[in-house]
């Protein structure tokens, strides 16, 4: 039983941090009607952003505080991402505005590719490491209810902690704030909106803004567990089976999709590993999205879409 609480709390924990990238996905669909494949490339250019910077910041200003470089590499970062998201919306969207969604879609995948370059030329390629304090010991809990506890991972832990508040932050800002209300109407009726007055530059600036600070914190966090790399991007498709089961127009749906996934691929490497010959974590999500998009396409909160000719 201790072992099996012990995989279930490791994959909640990683379902979180699913769920904060997926959340990206989620909140660019919301405001534009396109599925953002850039997200996982804004992951990578936050955490390169991230690691560079608290590097150089005490180099140029001659102290050696780790707490303080890391705090002004995020802001200096979050700054960085903000630019990127008016730059986004100035030379790309604002061009394509009422275009098909195949148009939009292609333009995102540009995006991606232009950041994973950009990344390069601006911060290197190497593998770097983003060290902000996180606890790297593991910790043993209810010593006194199980055999010889349970050990989890504080890391994990303070990661999935914080992965959840930003969560649910995002996720009253959507339902209970009238920027969030207008992010909805903009993904409903582009001409719409504008028409009764919301600007739709505005809200696309602040959604991709957003986008990019869960994007950061994804980062740091992913970051400070394996290290910047360029394989960091790959992580981010495991969003994509996250929003295909919790549905692209909801945020709860990415939070649970998010923790059934990490439950899920956990629970089955362990208990159906052996079957498999191993390996199954790297592709359980996937064969589960597949099955939902056989059964269920718009996914659990999903919203059912019916055109009427």
């Amino acid at each position: 039983m201790g072992f099996f609480l012990e995989t279930l709390f490791g994959g909640l924990m990683a379902g979180m941090l699913y769920s904060l990238i997926a959340l990206g996905f989620v909140l660019i669909y919301k405001a534009s009607g396109v599925f953002n494949f850039a997200q996982g490339a804004m992951v990578l250019f936050a955490a390169l952003a991230m690691a560079r910077f608290a590097e150089w910041i005490p180099k140029w200003l001659g102290f050696d505080n780790l707490v303080v470089a890391n705090l002004l590499a995020f802001v200096v970062a979050m700054a960085l991402m903000v630019v990127l998201a008016w730059l986004i919306e100035r030379l790309c969207l604002s061009r394509l505005v009422n275009q098909e969604g195949i148009t939009l879609l292609m333009a995102t995948l540009g995006i991606s590719y232009f950041l994973d370059g950009l990344g390069q030329t601006l911060f290197g390629n190497d593998i770097y490491s983003i060290n902000v304090g996180m606890p790297k010991d593991p910790a043993m809990i209810l010593e006194g209810t199980f055999e010889g506890g349970l050990l989890i991972s504080k890391e994990d832990l303070v990661a999935a902690l914080i992965s959840a508040a930003l969560v649910l932050a995002l996720a009253l800002f959507f339902q209970k704030t009238a920027t969030g209300r207008a992010l909805r109407a903009v993904a409903d009726d582009h001409q719409a909106a504008q028409s009764i007055g919301i600007p739709l530059n505005r809200i696309w600036v602040i959604v991709w803004s957003v986008a990019g600070f869960a994007a950061l914190v994804a980062g740091i966090i992913w970051g400070s567990k394996l290290g910047v790399q360029f394989s960091l991007s790959l992580v981010a498709l495991k969003a994509l089976p996250v929003v295909i089961l919790g549905g692209l127009t909801s945020v709860p749906g990415a939070i649970l999709g998010g923790l059934i996934i990490g439950v899920g691929e956990k629970l089955s490497e362990i208990y159906l590993g052996s079957f498999f010959g191993g390996g199954i974590e790297i592709w359980f999500a996937y064969v589960l999205a597949l099955g939902f998009l056989l059964v269920r396409p718009q996914g659990l909160f999903g919203e059912k879409i019916i055109d009427r000719v």
